[in-house]
């Protein structure tokens, strides 16, 4: 097999002058392979089109071209050919594939990576829910992309397939859908900075941006060809006046206009809320030299000649954008005042910044032929570097230090898989599908009892790879096993899931020990004939904050029933100053169970246990504060309390700024004090203003002495406009006095 294809023979794309551009720069071995790829794909491509419309032959023929000017090696531009194949043109059983007996594992390698990639962009874009677009899902599918590319030129081969399909869009005017472009802008373009490729970065942002706001692209461009003329007059007198200075400062030098973006143009005015003629960069000079020497002494000349504007200088030289970028920029003025950027770097750094990492393989395939020399070690200090930059959070500024620190979770450490609806989940290295479901939802990680993984059943210990679409099978109701606690078996990976785990089985085991606690009371009240009591008053009087504590206490034999019997013997005591715990409003209470919804703000604390005095029973709109009980959280009173007023007073440290937040349907218990004459239909009398103004009575303690009646009514209310209405009415009775206690 020739290994050149025949011009008389191939049809476009696959014709001389493109094989000729292809092979540039490649050896004889590396002009075989791409020869040997051309002859498997010339006929399965012909005739077949991608899911954009564009031919595929002339896709992958497009992409193999721009990956040549990228200087990428022979097993890249091949991979760039063969992976648009479809997967049934390879074996089942990849050891016996044709693909890995022809091209070798480098190639095969890269084009499997390839095709995983092209998966999981087909996966997200078919199946999009709102979680899955997020600004910190992109980060996350760009995590996923990169851990999923074990070799970095499998992201090259994608960044350079995502270019030649905007390219086709723009060529052929085929309307590009607005996703296909937003993606590019969210998830490629940051990728191509990252890597440094700035020759794909910018020319991606300028196509998507041009699809996605068409007008605004038309109106900039419009405005840099009304000024062409008189913009390429100007740099091409200061080219040659700078020229001339470099060759008389012996200083060999490539003097150039540079390009403009429109997309960065459009950025920047955006950004710096700058007009259009305000814009440095509008005219810019790029002058390449020898050596970082030669850097700075072009930069003396510059700014001797020309004065430079404040604030608008960058040494990129000695302090590198992270992702390795090199070069001084700085921007100057002449006599009338014309401001222009001129960028000075090194032939090195050009190529850098053109290429990025892809010239990192430029360097280490010229060293091992003999020509520019670049040590083994410090390439790949090189891509440790950027791979470590990768994984970080976001996009690094441009002013950031040189060397990143080392991050806690390198690629290697963390897998990252997706939701059917295409959600990106990051995963520690070894999570099973039970680490998968305790991420989305605790409630989702004890009902699971199977899972699918690419569509297919797996066992739940089942490791879990980075690309994977992960489906969760669960019971509608359960909890999870005690196996999964075993380390042995391998159920979780995450100390994340062990906890949730844990916490499982600890509120099971609570819930037992307030059970068998209860049952044990209940029978030692039955055996002293005390079955009346309030066992919630009795925990208090025993020194509990909650009858549940009192249950476990006596379950864990803590706690010794024959206490109960001599703590009924004795008349409950007076409310004390010093003991805020028996005053403390406890949401146990069956009759007061929704205050956990009370919305009580702590102010400078979050998520922090309230409860309500039963000294005085705030409620909406009461002026409160709160005191920092000893393990029950905060307890609320209301700021003219008695008992507030001397806790405060002994322990001031203690008290804590508190407010009503957001307080919904939430209801709270208020006592209402009546003094009146005792007669036959006062009960009725009461009970009736009670049911017309629609308020729950939740308890009623009454006595009577000599005719007087004194009674405490403990209601349920939303507001103190509910208290100031039910006071009015019952006041409005003969012979009533009510209050609020």
């Amino acid at each position: 097999m020739s290994s050149t294809p025949s011009s008389d023979t191939d049809a476009p794309p696959f014709d001389a002058s493109w094989f000729e551009q292809v092979c540039a720069g490649l050896d004889d071995d590396g002009k075989a392979l791409l020869g040997t790829a051309v002859q498997w794909v010339r006929q399965p491509l012909r005739g077949v089109r991608a899911s954009t419309g564009e031919p595929l032959d002339t896709h992958c023929a497009s992409v193999a071209r721009i990956l040549a000017r990228m200087h990428t090696d022979a097993a890249t531009r091949t991979s760039a050919l063969l992976a648009v194949l479809p997967d049934e043109a390879d074996a089942a059983d990849k050891r016996k594939s044709p693909l890995l007996k022809a091209f070798g594992a480098e190639v095969a390698a890269l084009v499997q990576g390839t095709r995983s990639l092209l998966r999981l962009g087909r996966i997200a874009g078919q199946s999009r829910d709102e979680s899955a677009d997020r600004p910190g899902q992109k980060e996350m599918q760009r995590k996923m992309l990169l851990a999923m590319a074990a070799d970095l030129r499998i992201v090259l081969l994608r960044l350079a397939s995502r270019m030649q399909s905007l390219r086709w869009y723009a060529e052929s005017r085929t309307p590009c859908p607005a996703e296909f472009a937003r993606e590019t802008m969210e998830l490629y373009a940051p990728l191509a900075n990252r890597l440094g490729i700035w020759q794909l970065k910018w020319e991606m942002e300028d196509l998507a941006f041009r699809f996605l706001q068409p007008d605004t692209y038309k109106a900039i461009a419009r405005q840099l060809e009304e000024r062409r003329a008189e913009r390429e007059t100007f740099i091409a007198e200061v080219v040659g006046e700078l020229e001339a200075m470099l060759a008389d400062a012996h200083i060999a030098a490539d003097v150039s206009g540079r390009p403009k973006h429109i997309y960065s143009i459009w950025n920047k005015m955006r950004i710096k809320n700058l007009s259009f003629d305000k814009l440095y960069d509008l005219r810019a000079l790029r002058v390449i030299v020898e050596d970082e020497r030669d850097c700075y002494a072009a930069l003396a000349l510059v700014h001797a000649r020309w004065t430079p504007v404040s604030d608008e200088f960058d040494d990129y030289i000695s302090r590198p954008k992270p992702n390795g970028y090199r070069s001084l920029h700085t921007v100057v003025a002449d006599e009338r005042g014309r401001t222009f950027e001129i960028q000075i770097r090194t032939h090195e750094m050009h190529v850098f910044a053109e290429y990025g990492m892809a010239a990192h393989w430029r360097y280490k395939e010229a060293g091992a032929q003999g020509g520019t020399q670049k040590a083994s070690g410090d390439y790949d200090r090189k891509i440790a570097w950027m791979r470590q930059l990768l994984s970080w959070g976001s996009d690094a500024a441009p002013d950031a230090p040189a060397a990143p620190e080392p991050a806690r979770d390198t690629p290697a450490d963390r897998i990252y898989v997706m939701t059917p609806q295409a959600r990106v989940i990051e995963l520690p290295e070894g999570a099973t599908p039970v680490d998968f479901a305790y991420y989305l939802h605790t409630d989702l990680g004890h009902r699971c009892r199977g899972a699918r993984v690419d569509g297919q059943m797996v066992p739940l210990l089942t490791r879990l790879q980075t690309g994977q679409t992960v489906e969760i099978i669960a019971a509608k109701s359960g909890g999870p096993s005690r196996d999964w606690l075993n380390p042995q078996l391998g159920y979780l990976a995450s100390p994340r899931s062990r906890a949730k785990v844990r916490a499982w089985f600890n509120a099971i085991e609570l819930q037992e020990r307030i059970s068998n606690g209860q049952t044990m009371v209940e029978k030692e009240l039955q055996r002293l004939g005390r079955t009346a009591v309030n066992l919630e008053q009795l925990a208090q009087q025993l020194g509990f904050a909650r009858a549940d504590d009192l249950y476990v206490a006596v379950a864990k034999d803590e706690f010794s029933l024959r206490q109960i019997d001599q703590a009924l013997k004795t008349p409950a005591p007076a409310a004390q100053n010093d003991a805020e715990e028996a005053q403390v409003f406890s949401p146990g209470q069956a009759s007061t169970g929704r205050v956990g919804g009370s919305g009580v703000l702590v102010m400078g604390v979050d998520s922090l246990l309230t409860q309500l005095a039963r000294c005085c029973r705030p409620a909406p709109p009461d002026h409160i504060a709160g005191f920092v009980t000893r393990g029950r959280g905060v307890s609320i009173h209301r700021r003219d309390c008695p008992s507030f007023a001397t806790l405060a007073a002994r322990q001031p440290e203690r008290v804590i700024d508190v407010d009503w937040g957001d307080t919904g349907e939430a209801v709270y218990p208020v006592d209402i004090v009546i003094h009146a004459q005792q007669s036959a239909n006062l009960l009725r009398d009461l009970s009736d203003v009670f049911g017309r103004l629609r308020l729950n009575v939740i308890g009623v303690n009454t006595h009577s002495r000599r005719s007087l009646a004194h009674m405490v009514f403990t209601v349920e209310v939303r507001s103190g406009e509910q208290i100031s209405r039910a006071l009015a009415a019952l006041n409005e009775l003969p012979g009533v006095t009510a209050v609020r206690q």
